[in-house]
């Protein structure tokens, strides 16, 4: 037997098993594209209730820019997708940066100059619409790598976070003497031109051809067919729960510590750390998934949170309260990251605009609804009881999980595991 050819194979095999420079440059492009946009997010979340109650002649209609926010992305979800499965990623991602971000900043900037509610309410809809772009910066890391690398670069894109977790609080108090005469003018300048950066960062994003807008003569299945697909269900209760949890517990966290006596800077210590656990294992949740499969990564991400909400239904003291949200951080980044992955097993290229936009508008109606009804659900549970509740959502995806028994469900479009053919064993 020759044994001449298997070096070179097994070189041939290592060249391919690793990113090209493409591939890298296009994953770094996404998630610096992440950081700006998350530092725009926190910005105006952080601000958004502070400046609606100055600017509105009701203390009521305080949180309404941020409920306006929220409404824009559930609407222009699934419209996002579907035209940038026109127009191409990177169009839209460009669209989506300046339309929003840019315009968005701008608005707020002005309203808080003039000053003028419906301005800042308008600019926070604009932002929104960013926001409905942005979710899919972790998709389109699946589209511009091979198979091998994609669950390594959705993690990665994911990552973006960690500096706008850092970044985005620190900017929201930001006082630099640049506008004196515009009070929390500064936070919008800035993120008027990160927002300007992020476009500018993604008109150099590539998408390989068949990786942008798919052809018209590719065939698409109804989604009726699609949603048949074994991990589909489970991949957008993963990324639905672990969202509007995330959603929920940032909205109450204040309000629950808040009215135990902490104050803002303990408050603001439990915020970070959840923050922070939640982008800095995106750092090695890609390599985990390589490395022990998707599926176990998905259960941890659900025992995390279970385990979280226990924690947070006894949680009483600073260190508790700490412990509670970084475990909460953790379970969220496998559930969504997982999640993200497995839904990207369900459809083929064709079919990915309405896949992916079917999934992020249930997760935003879901994140939606638990942000507006978080302070009554609040008032009416308790927190012991709120916590509790939250663990039957978590449950809901562990039934779906075990539905796909040990192995994950086989990428759509590949042969499926049938009975083998007649003749063979």
């Amino acid at each position: 037997m020759s044994t001449g050819p298997r070096p070179a194979a097994d070189a041939s095999a290592r060249q391919t098993s690793q990113p090209t420079r493409a591939e890298i440059g296009n994953v770094l492009i996404l998630a610096s594209s992440q950081s700006l946009f998350t530092i725009t997010t926190i910005t105006v979340m952080t601000l958004a209730s502070v400046i609606g109650l100055q600017l509105s002649a009701n203390p009521g209609l305080a949180t309404l820019p941020i409920a306006l926010m929220m409404f824009a992305t559930v609407l222009t979800t699934l419209p996002a997708s579907l035209l940038m499965k026109r127009i191409g990623r990177r169009a839209g991602f460009i669209l989506g940066a300046a339309a929003g971000g840019v315009l968005g900043s701008i608005l707020m900037l002005a309203s808080v100059a003039r000053p003028s509610f419906a301005l800042f309410c308008a600019g926070m809809f604009l932002i929104g619409i960013y926001q409905s772009f942005a979710m899919y910066y972790r998709f389109a890391a699946a589209d511009v790598t091979r198979t091998a690398f994609r669950s390594r670069a959705i993690s990665f894109v994911m990552t973006g976070g960690v500096v706008a977790a850092v970044l985005g609080p620190l900017n929201a108090r930001a006082s630099l003497g640049l506008l004196p005469s515009v009070p929390f003018g500064e936070p919008f300048l800035v993120t008027l031109t990160v927002s300007l950066l992020a476009a500018a960062l993604l008109l150099r994003l590539k998408v390989p051809a068949g990786g942008d807008a798919p052809r018209e003569a590719d065939a698409a299945r109804p989604m009726t067919v699609i949603a048949r697909h074994a991990g589909f269900v489970p991949a957008v209760l993963a990324g639905t729960v672990s969202f509007s949890l995330m959603v929920l517990y940032m909205t109450v966290t204040p309000l629950g510590m808040q009215a135990q006596g902490f104050g803002m800077t303990d408050i603001t210590v439990v915020v970070q750390s959840q923050m922070l656990s939640m982008f800095i294992p995106a750092f090695f949740t890609g390599v985990l998934i390589n490395r022990i499969g998707l599926l176990p990564i998905l259960w941890t991400g659900a025992v995390c949170m279970s385990v979280a909400m226990v924690i947070g239904a006894v949680s009483s003291t600073l260190p508790v309260y700490v412990a509670s949200r970084i475990v909460l951080g953790l379970g969220w980044n496998f559930l969504f990251v997982g999640g993200a992955v497995l839904l990207s097993a369900t459809h083929t290229p064709p079919e990915r605009g309405k896949v992916q936009g079917v999934n992020d508008l249930a997760m935003f109606i879901m994140a939606t609804v638990c942000s507006v009804a978080a302070a009554s659900l609040l008032q009416r549970l308790g927190w012991s009881a709120l916590h509790l509740a939250s663990l039957l959502p978590i449950g809901l995806v562990g039934v779906s999980l075990l539905r796909l028994g040990k192995k994950p469900p086989r990428r759509a479009g590949s042969r499926p595991l049938a009975a083998p053919p007649r003749g063979r064993s």
